[in-house]
């Protein structure tokens, strides 16, 4: 693992917040910056997989190969329409992980253990997409991770959710995992006209940091999985395919990366 290397989970326990959108397109977004970066898909419903063209059935190896000791990670990854970017893939067959690794005692450290292996030392980033669940397979990322982004649509019951999420996170920070940070809140599907988003949003920004970059809502964002594309491969001047560049510039740069644009922020650049 080089020094610069960072493993950024994508993590939500509440499902239909952006999650997969968000590990799909940030992962796009930084390996679009020409940072070598590794997509970890560690959900059973395997979106972030056919979200980057790799859609199941289509695979020999996946991460539970990998997790279970069948395959060297080597063997798992495969590559993307991105060259910079690169996946490890998953299926349903993930969903037995939760069961085998339930009773053994090192049952939160397997995903960690593989991504210090030297199959990984090549990638700037590692992006974790995790499952919309607080069960073992949320434990490996969190115990394999150095920082967390947190999606969060801002709606009422979303402050609840990420209080238990949180929770959740400082446990494993205190008994597992002590580098383990929240890097941030990104707000996702955003619509501006909605004043209990800005009422949400402003909560949050009592007691998180907030990334300034926001992902609004978006119809090219929803159709590009159905493409196997990220965003910005699909329609690179969408709202949602810039919104997603000026998060990693700003994962990248700092919130200084940032500019905002009619309440969007956008990016600078080449990457764009």
């Amino acid at each position: 693992m080089t020094q610069r290397q960072q493993i950024i989970a994508i993590a939500n326990q509440k499902g239909g917040v952006g999650k997969t959108t968000t590990a799909v397109n940030l992962a796009a977004s930084l390996a679009a910056a020409e940072r070598p970066t590794l997509l970890v898909d560690l959900d059973p419903q395997g979106n972030a997989s056919s979200g980057v063209g790799v859609p199941p059935g289509t695979v020999e190896k996946t991460i539970y190969d990998a997790l279970i000791g069948n395959a060297p990670l080597r063997e798992v990854i495969r590559g993307t329409g991105i060259p910079t970017l690169d996946l490890a893939p998953a299926t349903q067959d993930l969903t037995a992980v939760e069961y085998e690794l339930f009773e053994t005692t090192q049952r939160g450290t397997h995903l960690r253990e593989i991504l210090q292996g030297p199959d990984v030392a090549k990638y700037d980033y590692v992006i974790i997409d995790s499952p919309p669940s607080l069960g073992v397979l949320t434990l490996n990322v969190l115990v394999a991770a150095h920082r967390v982004i947190v999606p969060l649509q801002p709606e009422y019951y979303a402050l609840e959710g990420i209080t238990y999420l949180m929770a959740t996170i400082d446990r494993v920070k205190a008994s597992l995992n002590p580098e383990l940070t929240v890097e941030g809140i990104v707000l996702t599907m955003w619509d501006p006209r909605n004043r209990l988003a800005h009422q949400v949003a402003d909560e949050v920004n009592k007691h998180f940091r907030v990334f300034k970059s926001i992902i609004p809502r978006n119809v090219r964002l929803s159709e590009a999985p159905s493409h196997g594309l990220p965003a910005l491969l699909y329609d690179v001047g969408s709202k949602g395919a810039q919104g997603y560049l000026s998060l990693a510039r700003e994962l990248i740069e700092g919130p200084a990366a940032v500019i905002e644009d009619s309440g969007s922020a956008v990016i600078e650049g080449p990457s764009a």
